[in-house]
């Protein structure tokens, strides 16, 4: 099974919601991210990503390594998703929906049945949220 690296971010807001967002042309949400370019770290991906998808702009000292999690790919058939995950704090008023993303959402601790999620959030990413 082919691998997708990518770089996730576990955004959690000061009401303990975690940020979710799908990608135009997809129907599940999952955490922000996206793949790496060419001589990109794990970290600087991420800080590309949110900033091109959310206008978020973050420092790398303000991710916080989570480690390398793998879950069949939400979009992709018959590969697998490899992603270095980050954690971090942001609010509702510091995100924008912008590039290839369709919408956003803000979840309530334990919520995973409010919109249809990626394996990596359930899996993974979601219960490091909420932990």
């Amino acid at each position: 099974m082919p691998d997708i690296r990518v770089s996730a971010a576990v955004i959690v807001d000061d009401l303990g919601r975690a940020l979710v967002v799908r990608k135009r042309g997809t129907t599940r949400f999952m955490q922000p991210g996206g793949k790496p370019e060419a001589g990109e770290s794990a970290a600087g991906t991420l800080i590309r990503e949110l900033e091109e998808e959310l206008a978020l702009r973050v420092d790398e000292t303000d991710l916080t390594p989570l480690g390398t999690f793998v879950s069949a790919a939400a979009n992709e058939p018959d590969h697998r998703v490899v992603a270095d995950a980050f954690a971090l704090r942001a609010q509702p008023g510091d995100v924008i929906v912008q590039a290839e993303l369709a919408e956003l959402r803000w979840l309530e601790r334990g919520d995973w049945t409010s919109v249809p999620l990626a394996p990596l959030s359930t899996e993974h990413l979601l219960p490091i949220a909420w932990a």
